[in-house]
């Protein structure tokens, strides 16, 4: 069962390999999974934007908050919650590069595609991986997440 979600996508470049309803149907998988009891967070409300945009707005993105001057996968602001209890964030995601770094993999752009969305849901709640113990959970959130909808680890497939 999904929580209480709103997510508001946004196409600032062409994507339609990546429909509306994939999209909301990861997220919702995603929250599903990391928001379940015994979260503290579970039944809290989650209100999203996920913005799909082309290599120069994700460059431009990328320098302005992380002072990196190249196009990125996935970029996740996280708000936290509101005094309501409301979560919220945004997720862009940079169409080139996921097609780039899909081929790379050698893996279908769905599965990689799904596999940010994912991470990028995941930052909004407020996971991260700067630290190794942070690391660990948070992908093997990932991977739980993605098995359930059939996807493969998507660590085994990179590092091996």
């Amino acid at each position: 069962m999904y929580p209480d979600f709103s997510l508001s996508i946004q196409y600032a470049t062409d994507a339609p390999e990546l429909p509306r309803w994939r999209l909301r149907r990861w997220v919702g998988r995603a929250l599903a999974v990391a928001l379940a009891a015994p979260d503290p967070r579970a039944g809290q409300p989650v209100a999203l934007t996920l913005r799909l945009v082309d290599a120069d707005e994700g460059r431009s993105l990328n320098a302005a908050w992380r002072q990196r001057d190249y196009a990125t996968n996935v970029l996740t602001f996280e708000y936290g919650a509101d005094p309501s209890g409301l979560i919220s964030g945004d997720i862009v995601l940079c169409v080139p590069v996921l097609h780039q770094e899909a081929a790379e993999q050698g893996k279908p752009l769905q599965q990689h595609a799904a596999h940010l969305v994912t991470h990028g849901v995941l930052h909004a709640l407020g996971y991260d991986h700067i630290d190794p113990d942070e690391a660990e959970q948070m992908e093997s959130l990932e991977t739980a997440i993605l098995a359930g909808q059939g996807y493969p680890d998507p660590y085994l497939s990179i590092s091996d």
